[in-house]
């Protein structure tokens, strides 16, 4: 009787799902989530998880499927700073940001202390390969029931069989969107995981391939800003066409907002 209460008291205590430039979220923190995860596994649901960034949240607006895909999933947590702050903005309770990757490893962890078999899905073979390898140094109790790179669409089924036959319940997809939701939607029951994620380029900075900003920038927001320096060619569009995008959705948004309290009639 004591569980289960404990289990009552967590389910009221996570935050009403909120809804910001016509996008749902969930404005959890990282422990709020990474319990819910389990919560639903420990009940036999399955989820599918997904994260929103300013990009991502950009691109929903004029991309149907992107936007059917990230809509479709079960938990939608806020990775961005851009995104925290400008649902602060608009009056929303946003506790924290949570990041893909910083819930990608939480996940491991508890994985590895609860026996969970993990898959891996995505990236080049090469790096896949070596991101598993540095995983399985990092966590050595950890059980990876399987890995395959992310070129796969050839025999996409083939792929499925594997994974389902790997005994996995936790499903990590190192692809991008929205290829990455549609694939775990479009074949979410014949999977046999009871969770899987979608995980951008995690892989590759596991694998040592990207390095990540360090913690200064990825708290100032400047986290995009880092990644451009890198891969200016490939990320230029991405960040900064987005991020002005962005801008002056959010500020149409808070003029409508102020509009609409200075009138309320």
């Amino acid at each position: 009787m004591e569980v289960e209460a404990r289990k009552a008291e967590h389910r009221e205590a996570l935050p009403a799902v909120i809804e910001f430039l016509g996008a749902r979220m969930h404005p959890w923190t990282m422990e709020q989530t990474v319990r819910e995860i389990f919560r639903r596994m420990d009940a036999g649901l399955f989820t599918q998880h997904v994260v929103v960034n300013v990009a991502k949240l950009v691109n929903m607006r004029s991309d149907v499927a992107l936007r059917e895909s990230v809509e479709s999933c079960d938990i939608i947590n806020i990775d961005g700073m851009g995104v925290v702050w400008g649902a602060r903005l608009l009056g929303h309770h946003v506790p924290e940001r949570v990041a893909g990757i910083d819930l990608f490893f939480r996940l491991l962890e508890e994985a590895e202390k609860r026996g969970e078999p993990v898959f891996f899905l995505g990236a080049r073979e090469e790096v896949v390969q070596e991101a598993v390898r540095r995983l399985q140094v990092r966590y050595p109790r950890l059980k990876i029931a399987g890995w395959h790179h992310g070129y796969f669409w050839d025999d996409e089924e083939a792929v499925v069989r594997k994974i389902a036959a790997s005994g996995a319940t936790m499903l990590f997809v190192a692809i991008t969107s929205p290829k990455k939701e549609q694939f775990i939607h479009r074949w979410r029951d014949r999977l046999g995981v009871r969770f899987a994620m979608g995980v951008g380029g995690t892989f590759d900075v596991v694998a040592g391939k990207v390095r990540r900003a360090p913690v200064w920038m990825q708290r100032a927001g400047l986290e995009w800003f880092f990644r451009l320096l890198q891969e200016p060619r490939r990320m230029w569009r991405r960040y900064l066409v987005t991020n002005a995008k962005f801008t002056t959705l959010l500020l149409k948004a808070r003029l409508e907002q102020a509009f609409s309290h200075g009138n309320p009639g």
